[in-house]
């Protein structure tokens, strides 16, 4: 077996043999679940302890960083200016997925084991409201105006929840175990990675209904969207692959191979990043050529990706 170290001597050479780093206009973090870590994507960046298993991770607007922890049943904050753990805030469930609200005041929590998202506060972890979703809540994601979407991975549903109200408002069918979530920039598409459907449902966020149906590889389980919304990006864990959709189709336009069982993707300006679980790495991708540049080796089982910049969370 191959020790850590011998992989990031093989993960740096790896990055230097296919182009260098990209310089990007904010900073990538990755959460690795197995090593408790929350680690810039640059190499050689040491990780920041953040305790044991994060699962998501959010970015507010004022930069603060968080991550959830089912296990230890709690909520890390992390200033992402200075890289220090703040606090950790209890949570009384089993957090999983995390969205922060336009105003960075207030958490919205998925309990995976208890259907339901509640919000909380962002300082304290007091709870301001809940509101029952479907089964296993897994992706969150939150429009400018307070509406929140949820991914309920066993009701092949997604639930969409009035965040001022804490009232579930709406439910759209989509495809088997929704997963990961991504809004469009003009937040008019809401788009949907099925886990077991292998595919990606496309919602019309203003009819609240699912518009298209397209297949893309083995076991979806990230997606993403261009600061342009003209590419949709989708990892596929048991393919190996990042695909590239064109938004206008939508349809896909190509296969780009990541490390083993990507799971998270972000963007930062034309380039993407993915996480790749099982190689302990983060793939950097070049969206214009559609190409891997580099993989840089992070800390071990990485899972989730975001993108802090000056004004906190472009991802």
């Amino acid at each position: 077996m191959i020790c850590k170290a011998t992989r990031i001597a093989l993960g740096l050479w790896l990055a230097a043999w296919l182009g260098s780093v990209p310089v990007t206009a904010g900073t990538v973090y990755v959460a690795s679940q197995q090593a408790g870590t929350l680690t810039r994507v640059a190499p050689g960046a040491a990780g920041i302890s953040v305790g044991p298993a994060p699962a998501q991770a959010a970015v507010g607007p004022d930069g603060l960083i968080y991550l959830t922890h089912p296990d230890r049943r709690s909520v890390t904050v992390v200033d992402g200016r200075t890289d220090a753990v703040l606090r950790h805030l209890a949570f009384a469930g089993q957090p999983f997925g995390l969205a922060v609200t336009p105003d960075g005041a207030s958490l919205l929590v998925g309990d995976w084991s208890g259907d339901r998202v509640v919000r909380i506060s962002a300082l304290t972890g007091a709870v301001e409201g809940s509101a029952a979703v479907g089964r296993d809540p897994a992706g969150l994601v939150i429009d400018r105006r307070g509406r929140l979407y949820v991914a309920d991975r066993e009701s092949r549903q997604i639930s969409i929840v009035d965040t001022a109200t804490m009232v579930r408002i709406a439910t759209v069918p989509v495809g088997v175990a929704p997963f990961a979530l991504a809004l469009s920039p003009a937040e008019d598409r809401l788009y949907v990675a099925n886990v077991r459907s292998g595919d990606l449902s496309v919602i019309d966020t203003q009819a609240l209904r699912t518009i298209a149906t397209v297949p893309v590889g083995a076991m979806p389980y990230g997606v993403a969207v261009s600061q342009d919304g003209t590419r949709i990006l989708v990892t596929n864990q048991q393919a190996g692959t990042m695909t590239v959709l064109d938004a206008a189709g939508p349809q896909v336009i190509a296969n780009v191979a990541v490390g083993r069982y990507p799971e998270g993707v972000a963007i930062d300006g034309g380039t993407a990043y993915v996480a790749n679980w099982f190689s302990d790495s983060v793939s950097a991708i070049d969206l214009t050529r559609l190409v891997e540049t580099a993989r840089i080796p992070v800390g071990e089982g990485p899972r989730s990706l975001v993108v802090r910049t000056s004004g906190g969370d472009r991802s």
